[in-house]
């Protein structure tokens, strides 16, 4: 405490003890003036009809006088400043800042002086004596200000930390499976001071320092084994721009929104899209990847064992090439699938000449002969021909 230095104490010292004897008597008018001053002044303060809050005030005010007197009287007295720690922890729990409680004391110390100096005649206090008690009062108030403070960063810290504590159990109910009961989440949501939302997005991050910067109604994660948050109402007006802004330099995915009871699988669609992308199948970068833009590499790649095998079944005809004739004849049948019959269409698609394409449709319709009449067998060849297409792209050094 800065009243604890050599200067300071020796500032107590001079001030004759005596005094705090004389002065002891009038603590109750005093306290009676300083209550009255504060609760005019400073309408935080003004509570007349809330009695139980009056006796408060008028202990930490008597409180905070009767220390000073026990500190003029015995300067070696050991300094206790809990009791006005409390008074700080007090002010954060009535959800205030510090601006009201120090206008307080300054009004509180000014109206000491007021007293002290009525009171140098009578007592026979030289202005030596009298200007070392004013500056003990300002030493004093430091000391309670200092005190209040830290009983306010604490109580503060700790609400924060509670706050914080309740929402990752939200997170965790949120993300249960299965689901966690309605009734348990809109209580503990209640009390972390989320409110519901209609719908919710799941959002898995890579592994990296820091956080990202974003609104305070995002659950954040981070400490989970996959880092993630929860975004309500993705779709809202803002929310994408939010999320493209915040999550910059991140490598991030963002899964569909879905009603509350959902986020789960939102979440776990966008952990494997941002799987998917570390691979190189979908986009990668600095910035988010959404899953609904790629909604069918996503359901493709769900069972890739189901779509190796049925990729074995459906491009057997082309087994037997060179793997470059492989690749050049199920290009150029992925494009015809996905962009009509007309061989024009295709080769811009594929930027070469109208001749090569109908060369080797020929060839394609010579391996695959009937079966690229039947409509479920192209879906089925679309399906495999994609999905060999983004692993390969995936597999390419970048």
């Amino acid at each position: 405490m800065r009243g604890d230095s050599g200067d300071w104490r020796r500032l107590w010292e001079s001030v004759p003890s005596g005094i705090a004897h004389a002065l002891r008597p009038g603590i109750a008018k005093v306290s009676d003036e300083v209550i009255e001053e504060i609760q005019t002044r400073i309408p935080e303060y003004a509570r007349p009809t809330d009695e139980v809050y009056i006796k408060v005030v008028r202990m930490a005010v008597e409180e905070a006088i009767g220390r000073f007197l026990d500190r003029i009287e015995d300067p070696d007295a050991p300094w206790d400043p809990e009791p006005f720690r409390m008074i700080g922890r007090g002010e954060a729990a009535e959800g205030r800042n510090l601006e009201a409680l120090q206008t307080a004391m300054r009004l509180g110390a000014r109206v000491g002086w007021r007293r002290l100096t009525e009171l140098a005649e009578p007592l026979r206090l030289s202005p030596q004596s009298l200007y070392d008690l004013g500056e003990a009062i300002f030493v004093y108030l430091d000391q309670l200000a200092d005190a209040a403070a830290e009983g306010f960063d604490e109580a503060r810290a700790h609400a924060a930390g509670e706050m914080e504590r309740r929402r990752h159990r939200l997170l965790d109910l949120l993300l249960s499976q299965p689901p966690a009961a309605a009734e348990a989440i809109s209580d503990l949501a209640k009390a972390a001071g989320w409110r519901l939302p209609r719908t919710v997005a799941g959002v898995a991050l890579d592994d990296q320092n820091g956080t990202p910067s974003l609104p305070p109604d995002i659950l954040v994660g981070l400490e989970r084994p996959q880092p993630c948050l929860l975004v309500p109402d993705p779709n809202g007006p803002g929310q994408p721009q939010m999320l493209e802004k915040g999550l910059c330099g991140w490598r991030a995915a963002i899964g569909p929104a879905v009603p509350l009871e959902r986020a789960a699988s939102s979440l776990r669609w966008a952990t494997e899209a941002l799987e998917l992308a570390r691979r190189g199948v979908l986009p990668g970068g600095r910035g988010p990847l959404r899953c609904a833009d790629h909604m069918a590499t996503l359901i493709v790649f769900k069972d890739e064992d189901l779509v190796g095998s049925l990729a074995e079944n459906r491009l057997a005809p082309l087994a037997h090439l060179r793997p470059s004739q492989q690749d050049r004849l199920a290009e150029t049948l992925l494009a015809w699938l996905r962009y009509g019959r007309g061989a024009g269409e295709v080769a811009a698609r594929l930027h070469v000449h109208p001749q090569t394409v109908r060369y080797r449709l020929r060839q394609l319709e010579e391996l695959y002969g009937e079966q690229l009449g039947d409509p479920d067998i192209r879906f089925e060849l679309e399906i495999v021909l994609r999905a060999r297409q983004a692993a390969r792209e995936g597999a390419r050094p970048s």
